[in-house]
C-alpha cells in the first residue's frame, strides 16, 4: 500500500533517464548512482522504459511544467503514476538537469559537496521519504561562476602519472558542479594532451583560459623555441597558435579569454622593444585583442568572450589607453589577498581600485583569490588569512558595482581551502551570505560534536594571522615564513649582510639588512604566542572528538595552525642566529640554525600526518611554499657557520666546549679523527648553552 504524501526512496528505487542522454547528464547520473550505493548499499537502478514503473524520472522542461525559464533552471515535480507518487527531476538544459540531480543527492541523500575532500561520512539508510512538494531552483546571482585550479602542484604530485589523470580531475569537477559552479580553468600550463580540459567539457562545464594564455593557445616560446615573441615581427606565428586553439575548442562551451601579455605571465614589452609609453602599449593590446575577437567570430557563432583586466592591463585600461570591443565581459582582479585593488609587483604597491566605474559600459566580472602564490606573504598550503567578513564585503562590493556576470575563484589545490570555497559558492548563488550562519552550518556539516568550540577556533584563526602592513588585507599566509627567509639566507651567504636586501622592501621598507632581519623576527614573535595558544586549544579539543572527527579536524584546521607555529618559530630562530653571527658568536649561531631546522622540519611532519589513506603523497609536490627548499638553505647556512671557527678538522668546538678541561691539554689529536655530525654537535652544544643560560 503506497502512501501518496511522499515518494519512497530505498535500495530498490528505479530511475528513468532521458533517451539519447548527453554525456554531461550521464556523468551526473553516474554520481547519483554511486551516491545511492553509499547510502543504501545498492546502486540506483536505471530503467530502459516507463514500463518498469520508475520512482524517479529525469527529463527536460516542457511548457506545462511552469519551471524557471532561465538557463540552468531546474525543479522537482510530483505526479501519481502506476498507483504511486513519482518524482520528476526536470531541467531547462543539461546543466539544469545536472544541478537537479546533485541537489536531489544533497537534499535527500545527504551527500555533501565536499564529501570527497573532507572524507565526510555518508549516513547509511534503509529508506528516505521525499514529501510530495514541488520545488523550483533560484536563479544564480552570477551567470558564469567557477574555479581556476591554479598553482595546483599538490594535485600534480599526488599521483605518479603526469599530466594528472581522470582519477585526480574527476573529483575536482564533480565538487565544482555540486557547489553550483559552471566554469573552470582546468589547471595551469599543463600539457595539451592531458585529459583535464576534455573531461571538464564532458562533464558540462564551460572552459575558460588563463590570462597569460589567450584563447587557450600554447605559449609562443614553447611552440616556437628560439623565435622572438614579438607580435610586431611575427604576427603570423601568434595567429597560427590562436587559430589552432579556436579550431580545437570551437565545438565546446568556451568563455574565450582575450588578452595580450608576454611569456611567463609578464608584460609583453619585456620581450618587445619600442613600447616605452602607455599609449603605445595600450594601442598594441587593443589591436591584438580586436584581432583575436575577429578570428573567434569567424569560427564560432555568438561566442562568449571576456578580457582579463589584470596587472598592467587594468592600469592601462583605467588610464584610457585600451579599447575593448563591445560585447566582451570585462574581468577585474583582486590583489591576491582578497582586496579589489591592483596587486603588489615586487616592491611596488599602487593599490589602484580594481572595479568598473559607474559609467563603464558592458558586462563585468571578477577574478578572485582565496589562495595565492607570490613568493612574499601569500597563502598556498594554509587557509586564507583574512577574516571571511572581508571576502563577503569585497565580493558584494563587486556586485554593487555591476561586476556580477562572471566570478572566477582561484581554488588552488582544493583540499586546504574548503571553508572559503564553500563561502564563495554561497555568494555566487545567492549574492549575499551571513557569515555567522554560514560558519555554523559549515561546521555542523563537517563535525559530529563540539561544534561551538570548533566555530570559536575557526574565528580565532583569522585574528592570529600576522598583520605585516597597514591595510586590512596585509595578512600573512605560510609563504611569509619561507620565501623571505630563503632570500635572507642567500643574501647573508653571498656576503651582502652590510647592504639592504631590496627584495624585502615590500615588507620592511628601505632599512639596513640588520633592521630587516629584526623586523621579521619581531613580527613572528608578536604572533607566535597566539598561534601556540590556538594550537594547544586544538589539541585539547581534539581528544574530545571521535576518531573520525579528530583526523578531519587535523587535516582541515590543526594542520594550518601547526604550519604557522613551526613557521614562526623557525623564522625566529633563523633571525636569532643572524644576530649571534654578527657578534661572532658562531657556536651559538650554529645552535640557533639547528633549532630553526627542527622547527621547519616540524612543518614537513605536519604535512605527512595529513597524508593518510587516499591522501598518501598529497603534499609531496610542495614546490611553491617549498618547505624542503627552506631546509636546504638552512643546512647550507649551518655548514657555512660551522666552517667559520670549527674548520678545518671540525673538532675545535668539541674541544673548546664539550671536552673535559683536563683532557684539553693531554689528548692526542691523531686519536680524535671522527668529528661529530652537525645534528649531534648542535644537540650537545644546545644543552650546554641552556645550562649556562647563554640560550634562553
Amino acid at each position: 500500500m503506497f502512501n501518496h504524501s511522499y515518494v519512497l526512496i530505498d535500495g530498490s528505487t528505479v530511475i528513468f533517464p532521458p533517451k539519447n542522454m548527453p554525456t554531461p547528464v550521464q556523468h551526473a547520473l553516474e554520481m547519483v548512482v554511486r551516491d545511492h550505493l553509499k547510502v543504501f548499499g545498492k546502486p540506483l537502478k536505471i530503467a530502459s522504459s516507463l514500463d518498469e514503473a520508475p520512482d524517479l524520472i529525469i527529463r527536460y522542461v516542457t511548457n506545462d511544467d511552469d519551471c524557471p525559464d532561465w538557463p540552468e533552471g531546474y525543479g522537482f515535480r510530483f505526479r501519481h503514476e502506476n498507483g504511486k507518487p513519482v518524482m520528476y527531476i526536470i531541467g531547462n538544459d543539461d546543466l539544469g538537469i545536472i544541478y537537479g540531480l546533485l541537489d536531489y543527492s544533497k537534499k535527500y541523500l545527504g551527500v555533501d559537496p565536499f564529501w570527497f575532500w573532507a572524507d565526510l561520512p555518508i549516513e547509511k539508510r534503509t529508506e528516505i521519504q521525499i514529501p510530495v512538494q514541488d520545488y523550483n531552483s533560484q536563479k544564480s546571482k552570477v551567470r558564469y561562476r567557477g574555479w581556476f585550479v591554479n598553482d595546483e602542484v599538490c594535485l600534480i604530485g599526488w599521483k605518479e602519472k603526469y599530466p594528472p589523470s581522470k582519477e585526480v580531475w574527476y573529483p575536482v569537477f564533480e565538487t565544482l558542479l555540486r557547489c553550483g559552479g559552471n566554469m573552470v580553468i582546468p589547471g595551469t600550463d599543463l600539457p595539451k594532451h592531458g585529459i583535464h580540459a576534455e573531461l571538464a567539457s564532458e562533464m558540462g562545464l564551460w572552459i575558460t583560459h588563463h590570462h597569460a594564455e589567450p584563447l587557450g593557445a600554447e605559449m609562443f616560446l614553447r611552440a616556437y623555441p628560439g623565435k622572438e615573441p614579438d607580435y610586431q615581427k611575427n604576427p603570423e606565428l601568434f595567429e597560427n597558435l590562436w587559430k589552432e586553439a579556436i579550431e580545437k575548442q570551437k565545438h565546446q562551451k568556451v568563455i574565450w579569454v582575450l588578452s595580450f601579455r608576454g611569456q611567463g605571465d609578464a608584460p609583453f614589452w619585456h620581450y618587445a622593444s619600442g613600447f616605452d609609453t602607455p599609449e603605445k602599449r595600450g594601442e598594441m593590446i587593443s589591436r591584438v585583442v580586436k584581432r583575436q575577437y575577429e578570428m573567434i567570430r569567424k569560427s564560432v557563432e555568438e561566442p562568449v568572450c571576456s578580457m582579463a583586466l589584470y596587472g598592467e592591463i587594468a592600469e592601462l585600461y583605467k588610464e584610457g589607453h585600451i579599447r575593448v570591443p563591445e560585447g566582451i565581459i570585462h574581468i577585474w582582479a583582486d590583489n591576491g589577498y582578497g582586496k579589489m585593488v591592483s596587486r603588489r609587483q615586487g616592491n611596488e604597491n599602487l593599490r589602484i581600485p580594481s572595479l568598473p566605474a559607474a559609467n563603464d559600459p558592458g558586462e563585468h566580472g571578477i577574478y578572485y583569490h582565496i589562495t595565492f602564490h607570490d613568493l612574499q606573504a601569500s597563502n598556498h598550503l594554509t587557509m586564507f588569512p583574512s577574516p571571511p567578513e572581508m571576502i563577503i564585503e569585497e565580493i558584494q562590493k563587486t556586485f554593487e558595482a555591476g561586476a556580477d556576470s562572471y566570478l572566477l575563484l582561484n581554488s588552488g589545490n582544493i583540499r586546504p581551502h574548503l571553508y572559503p570555497l564553500d563561502l564563495v559558492s554561497e555568494l555566487w548563488i545567492s549574492g549575499t551570505v551571513n557569515q555567522e550562519d554560514h560558519l555554523e552550518r559549515f561546521i555542523k556539516r563537517f563535525y559530529q560534536s563540539n561544534n561551538k568550540q570548533i566555530e570559536t577556533l575557526y574565528r580565532s584563526y583569522f585574528t592570529y594571522s600576522i598583520k605585516y602592513g597597514e591595510h586590512e588585507d596585509d595578512k600573512a599566509g605560510e609563504e611569509f615564513y619561507h620565501h623571505p627567509a630563503r632570500k635572507m639566507i642567500g643574501h647573508w651567504l653571498q656576503g651582502k649582510a652590510d647592504i639592504p636586501l631590496d627584495k624585502l622592501y615590500w615588507a620592511t621598507g628601505e632599512v639596513p639588512f640588520e633592521s630587516q632581519v629584526l623586523w621579521f623576527k619581531n613580527k613572528c614573535e608578536e604572533a607566535v604566542k597566539g598561534w601556540e595558544e590556538l594550537l594547544q586549544q586544538c589539541r585539547d579539543l581534539s581528544i574530545q572528538l571521535s576518531k573520525e572527527d579528530q583526523q578531519r579536524f587535523y587535516d582541515q584546521f590543526t594542520l594550518h595552525v601547526e604550519l604557522h607555529v613551526s613557521g614562526c618559530n623557525g623564522f625566529i630562530a633563523l633571525c636569532n642566529a643572524f644576530f649571534h653571527f654578527r657578534k661572532q658568536e658562531y657556536a651559538l649561531a650554529f645552535v640557533r640554525i639547528s633549532q630553526s631546522i627542527r622547527h621547519y622540519n616540524d612543518s614537513i611532519l605536519t604535512l605527512q600526518r595529513a597524508e593518510h589513506g587516499k591522501w598518501e603523497n598529497f603534499y609531496r609536490a610542495d614546490w611553491l611554499t617549498n618547505i624542503k627548499s627552506t631546509l636546504y638553505s638552512l643546512d647550507a647556512l649551518r655548514k657555512f657557520i660551522r666552517i667559520q671557527t670549527d674548520s678545518p678538522d671540525f673538532f675545535l668546538w668539541h674541544k673548546e666546549y664539550l671536552m673535559p678541561e683536563a683532557e684539553k691539554y693531554i689528548y692526542l689529536e691523531n686519536t680524535h679523527r671522527n668529528p661529530l655530525s652537525d645534528d649531534e654537535l648542535s644537540n650537545r652544544l644546545e644543552k650546554l648553552f641552556i645550562q649556562s643560560k647563554e640560550l634562553l
